[in-house]
């Protein structure tokens, strides 16, 4: 697996990568690996692929693994709307361990004899996790608290009151059950953004009196993009090598097809590229068109901007379509 090279200090060395013209647009669907940050893996695809321009829609632990969807040049436009996408984890937790990072990397803060847990116990805490309910993120997560991420605090030694966010479960199924001392629980968990995997192992520990760790975390999916189409790092590099990659990247409308749309003629394009709105009663479709949401407009050619339902008019607020198109 590439991995970023490392100071003698053990510092991370960043690969400076010249500014220029994007060479790919799309979305790219990426596994990662456990023991890279996700910056890490971002930084090793910015020299794999020559530019600056690569973002990704939301971070995983450095222990986690799976889907990690990157936006290549002009996509990094749209990673906020993919952020907000469900996603899917594989997870084992471990009981009778607790951890101050709820995972397998951090200190012990608690231990105890789990012997009596069974799959019907466990099975039963989990299906209290369903539903919208506020959970508080682990301290060394990637959360800002007065401008500084969690993580940072943490390192420092200081402790801070974490506020609790609103998150949803949808599933939240036990595969597998291992009994013994130190049971192990194989759970299949689907949830909103900003939910926390560490989090739920702390919590359901905490529920059962045996304290628990998200021993591993396999993220399955990502909205539309899901384990089974994802490229290794070694994969993206070979297709990059072999000049292939554009067949493993999505559109910017492909990922996107989760928002509405709609369909504007020759001379509303133009309008659209200048980023003016259009009077909704001249937009095919206007009375179906959601007040909350962001539509994708489109024409013959595909994807021109992403714009928003405002005082009766569909005004452009995102072109995407590059400079001089028409």
């Amino acid at each position: 697996m590439p991995r970023s090279s490392r100071s003698p200090e053990g510092a991370m060395t960043r690969h400076r990568v010249p500014e220029g013209p994007a060479p790919y647009v799309g979305v790219l669907n990426l596994l990662k690996p456990p023991g890279m940050t996700s910056h890490d893996v971002i930084d090793e695809m910015r020299r794999v692929l020559g530019m600056r321009r690569i973002g990704h829609t939301g971070t995983l632990d450095p222990g986690a693994c799976g889907v990690l969807v990157c936006c290549l040049g002009l996509a990094t436009r749209i990673a906020e709307f993919l952020t907000d996408q469900r996603k899917g984890y594989r997870a084992e937790f471990t009981f009778g361990v607790a951890t101050d990072t709820g995972d397998a990397y951090g200190a012990i803060t608690g231990e105890a004899d789990a012997s009596s847990l069974d799959r019907g116990t466990v099975e039963a805490a989990l299906a209290g996790f369903l539903g919208e309910f506020d959970q508080v993120p682990p301290m060394v997560s990637a959360v800002h608290k007065g401008g500084q991420r969690l993580y940072k605090v943490a390192r420092r030694g200081d402790v801070v009151e974490v506020a609790p966010r609103r998150v949803e479960i949808t599933e939240c199924r036990l595969l597998d059950f291992v009994p013994g001392p130190r049971p192990r629980a194989l759970v299949q968990v689907e949830c909103s953004k900003g939910t926390y995997i560490r989090a739920l192992a702390r919590d359901l520990g905490g529920r059962l009196g045996s304290g628990a760790h998200a021993s591993f975390v396999l993220r399955t999916h990502v909205g539309r993009f899901h384990l089974r189409d994802s490229l290794t790092l070694e994969e993206a590099s070979a297709a990059v090598a072999e000049a292939r990659l554009p067949t493993f990247l999505a559109s910017m409308d492909e990922a996107l097809d989760h928002l509405p749309v709609v369909e504007v003629t020759a001379m509303q394009r133009h309008q659209v590229l200048d980023g003016r709105p259009l009077p909704l009663f001249q937009v095919r479709g206007w009375a179906n068109l959601p007040p909350t949401r962001p539509v994708r407009v489109r024409d013959s050619r595909g994807l021109l901007a992403l714009a928003r339902v405002e005082a009766g008019r569909l005004r452009p607020f995102r072109v995407l379509r590059g400079p001089g198109a028409s």
